[in-house]
């Protein structure tokens, strides 16, 4: 069973951290397991994206440059949320029609390996 650490961030700008052995980017909610070890079921939609980490505490300092060629990774897109934030990367499929895709950090050395990103929580997805 694969398990995944993640960092859930909510439109509310509420935080979770855990791990998810259920998650589908197809799914319309999936369960967390929070480091406390309480299980929670998570809506898709409730969210404003979902962070996949190699490490939980992250590097604060880390400016992300979003530079790395990813050849494997399909259409190299720009997301902007309706917070500001901004993330470069690549999508193997826009799911035009659904809730969610999944995007790979053009930035192979930051902390997120991938990102679920919650198109309703978004401002503007520009294919670069």
């Amino acid at each position: 069973m694969i398990t995944n650490k993640m960092v859930i961030r909510f439109k509310d700008k509420s935080l979770l951290k855990g791990s998810s052995f259920d998650f589908s980017p197809d799914k319309t909610f999936f369960h967390l397991s929070l480091l406390s070890g309480e299980k929670v079921r998570v809506d898709i939609e409730k969210l404003k994206a979902a962070f996949f980490v190699k490490t939980f505490n992250g590097d604060k300092s880390y400016t992300y440059k979003y530079k790395d060629i990813i050849p494997w990774g399909g259409n190299k897109l720009k997301v902007e949320f309706a917070d500001g934030e901004v993330i470069v990367g690549y999508a193997k499929f826009y799911p035009f029609g659904r809730p969610a895709f999944l995007l790979t950090p053009a930035d192979l050395k930051g902390n997120n390996q991938k990102v679920l990103v919650v198109i309703s929580a978004t401002r503007n997805i520009v294919f670069l």
